[in-house]
């Protein structure tokens, strides 16, 4: 296994209680950006990655606005950060957006939107009409220009951007006879022209990505 974005590490541990080897060889590397904060009053402040919450948090000391966070991740990680008030909408970008709708106590709020500079997604227009969400980019994603490495047979990707950067890096030498687990339909895309075999997770979560690759390589070797 091998992975193709920053925060390979967490990945590794568990999937070394697979009984898997990983092979970590991220891609992509995090670079914060040069952002003052924000003077406007937000209601709370929305994290789609645990990205957005580690460049937020280091430019900003306030830990008492409540966070709504996309999935476990990051709300795991807002809580260990400092906030008091942290809920998970347990899934992608349309889980969080229904997660807002849902909420009366949100109707009319100012939410505050630090992630990346180019967004998986439109958030303030899926909840248009409920609430608004301002865009902060506090970081962006950059290509660490490294390549792909020959040893492995199953690669994960966490993200659309993940596996661009998997479909430039790969030749089609390196590609054949290898598999991917992909944690949604939008992130397995960039390879589908590249890989005979790509898995998708039934939900957008880590999990879910861990269980994909177990049914996808059947019985787990002892070194992949």
């Amino acid at each position: 296994m091998t992975r193709a974005e920053p925060g390979a590490a967490r990945t590794a541990a568990r999937v070394r209680t697979l009984g898997l080897t990983p092979v970590v060889a991220p891609l992509l590397r995090i670079e914060p950006l040069a952002v003052e904060t924000p003077p406007t009053p937000h209601d709370a402040l929305v994290f789609t990655s645990p990205n957005g919450l580690a460049a937020w948090t280091a430019i900003s000391p306030d830990r008492a606005a409540p966070v709504l966070a996309v999935g476990d991740a990051t709300a795991r990680a807002a809580q260990a950060a400092g906030f008091g008030v942290v809920r998970s909408a347990g899934g992608d970008l349309n889980d969080l957006a229904a997660l807002i709708r849902s909420d009366p106590a949100l109707k009319g709020a100012r939410l505050l939107h630090p992630g990346a500079e180019t967004p998986a997604g439109d958030l303030n227009a899926l909840v248009a009409g409920h609430a608004t969400v301002r865009a902060l980019p506090v970081y962006r994603a950059v290509s660490t220009g490294a390549q792909a490495p020959d040893g492995f047979d199953v690669v994960l990707i966490h993200s659309p951007r993940a596996g661009r950067a998997l479909a430039d890096a790969l030749s089609p030498d390196q590609a054949r006879g290898r598999q991917a687990c992909a944690i949604s339909a939008a992130a397995a895309a960039p390879l589908t022209a590249l890989l005979a075999a790509i898995a998708v997770a039934a939900r957008p979560d880590e999990t879910s990505l861990l269980a994909a690759l177990t049914a996808c390589l059947g019985k787990p070797p002892g070194a992949v």
